[in-house]
């Protein structure tokens, strides 16, 4: 008895079987592959969970899940500076996050520039009343001229309209004017002070709109080429649970973190009731549009480390394993880039045991047997062949169980008498199941004549489960019979 579960000897053993086979049947040979095409007999198929599935074109989108930071939009801050040199008075927008807005005094200040400014506007204004009834129409024009010339001024220094409205009706200069704010928003950062002396360079208050924020999400390099602007974005923040904020992706910054290795993807985010505050953290969650793409079970594949291998079901059990181009993962499925085409039937599951079959076959020599009754004659003709011997067996015990099992072989010739004297291969197989942590096995024996036609040989199945069981029958040197078989050993499986 020799007992093995190195796929080398096995290989080695059906290598040998194949070239005996040659003097009675043709074989046929599969390109130079890993894989060899395969038949599964029904009850095989069901015994194992053979499933398939179609390959399929179809709109497809991944999704992205990762993790960010809330910022302000940077286009929606603001400083306020005057343009003119001053004494600030009375400050009334006076810390920090305070929301002000557009159009509401900040501050008060003194200068002297400014109140010489709004003297001439009134002395302007004073002019052109005078002569506002004159004949002389260049009098009256160079009046309206002076006093659009003074209010000019006025505003390029910023002095609101509202001030320059009052000067006009009340024909007063006060000591001090209010500064507007430009724009709605949080007082993020203050440096006006009373009786502070400003430059127009001085920096007084920074004001930003929270009504729209960026989130900063990062993303791995290896997935940045999914990403597109325009993008749907979904965060979720701890705060607010079960609350979903829409978005979309805004820009995707053209650097890579040396460290993280990540991209920060930018996201604009509406904020109309300032839920999302700048410092937050936040699950990030993009929505990647691919377009139509073939498409296939992830369970359909079979990866090997160095290929990408599939098995297409030609009909009546026949499986012809083919290497195929994957990409992107998307959910339960991956997009095929060649090597299949739609509408083609494929393995979806127990694709590891497929692949012990395939690669048993191309171990030895891609053998396919022919159909049963068909040969090959001298001018490579296919013609009806007569059997020369026929090949019966029975087990003790029936069925086969794991442990030591007899064998008995029967062989008669196409009259139905018994031959003697051949000599009579016994072998049983069971493919690898990687992901049980098994190795192939193997048990084999030869069987001694009993005369009369009958052959008995002793076999120890390690395991019980599907066997592949191949008779084999020889006499003078030349193969005489092959018997190939599905069986099944009860008790447990090796371990």
């Amino acid at each position: 008895m020799i007992y093995s579960n190195s796929r080398t000897r096995v290989s080695t053993f059906l290598l040998i079987l194949g070239f005996g086979l040659l003097l009675t049947r043709p074989i046929v040979f599969a390109a130079d592959s890993p894989l060899a095409p395969i038949r599964i007999t029904p009850e095989r198929r069901q015994l194992i969970g053979l499933k398939f599935a179609t390959v399929m074109r179809k709109e497809t989108s991944d999704r992205l899940e990762t993790t960010g930071n809330i910022e302000p939009d940077e286009r929606l801050q603001g400083y306020v500076q005057t343009r003119f040199a001053g004494w600030i008075e009375q400050v009334f927008a006076n810390s920090i996050y305070q929301y002000v807005r557009k159009g509401q005094p900040l501050f008060t200040i003194y200068s002297p520039d400014l109140v010489s400014t709004e003297n001439e506007y009134l002395l302007a204004l004073d002019a052109r009343k005078r002569v506002g009834h004159s004949s002389i129409e260049d009098v009256t024009t160079d009046a309206s001229a002076l006093v659009n010339s003074a209010a000019e001024r006025l505003k390029l220094w910023g002095v609101s309209p509202r001030e320059i409205a009052r000067l006009e009706r009340e024909r007063t200069v006060r000591r001090a004017v209010e500064i507007d704010s430009p724009m709605s928003g949080y007082i993020v950062e203050r440096n006006a002070l009373p009786n502070m002396y400003v430059q127009p360079e001085t920096q007084l208050f920074t004001i930003t709109d929270l009504s729209k924020v960026w989130i900063y999400a990062a993303v791995f390099q290896n997935e940045i080429g999914k990403v597109h602007p325009g993008d749907a974005a979904t965060v979720t923040v701890d705060a607010y649970p079960g609350v979903n904020f829409d978005g979309r992706v805004d820009l995707i910054e053209p650097q890579i973190d040396l460290l993280t290795r990540t991209a920060k993807v930018r996201c604009e985010f509406n904020n109309p009731k300032v839920k999302l505050l700048p410092g937050m953290f936040a699950q990030v969650a993009l929505g990647l549009p691919m377009g139509v793409q073939t498409v296939i079970p992830d369970t359909a594949v079979l990866r090997t480390g160095t290929h990408n291998v599939a098995f297409i079901d030609r009909g009546d059990g026949y499986l012809t394993p083919v290497e195929v181009e994957l990409g992107s993962h998307i959910g339960d499925d991956f997009i095929v880039l060649k090597g299949l085409s739609p509408g083609q039937q494929i393995v979806s599951s127990a694709n590891f045991l497929i692949d012990s079959e395939s690669q048993l076959q191309a171990a030895a020599g891609a053998f396919v047997p022919p159909p049963p009754g068909v040969g090959a004659n001298a001018a490579g003709q296919t013609a009806e062949a007569t059997p020369q011997a026929r090949i019966e067996f029975t087990s003790d015990p029936t069925p086969l169980a794991r442990g030591n099992n007899k064998v008995t072989v029967t062989l008669r010739d196409s009259k139905d008498a018994p031959i003697s004297g051949a000599q009579v291969a016994v072998s049983f197989y069971m493919a690898a199941m990687p992901a049980m942590g098994m190795a192939a096995m193997r048990a084999q024996g030869t069987a001694q004549d009993q005369g009369n036609g009958t052959y008995a040989a002793s076999i120890d199945l390690p395991g019980g489960g599907t066997w592949s069981l191949t008779i084999t029958a020889s006499k003078g040197g030349n193969t005489i019979a092959t018997k190939q078989v599905d069986v099944s050993a009860s008790g447990s499986m090796a371990m």
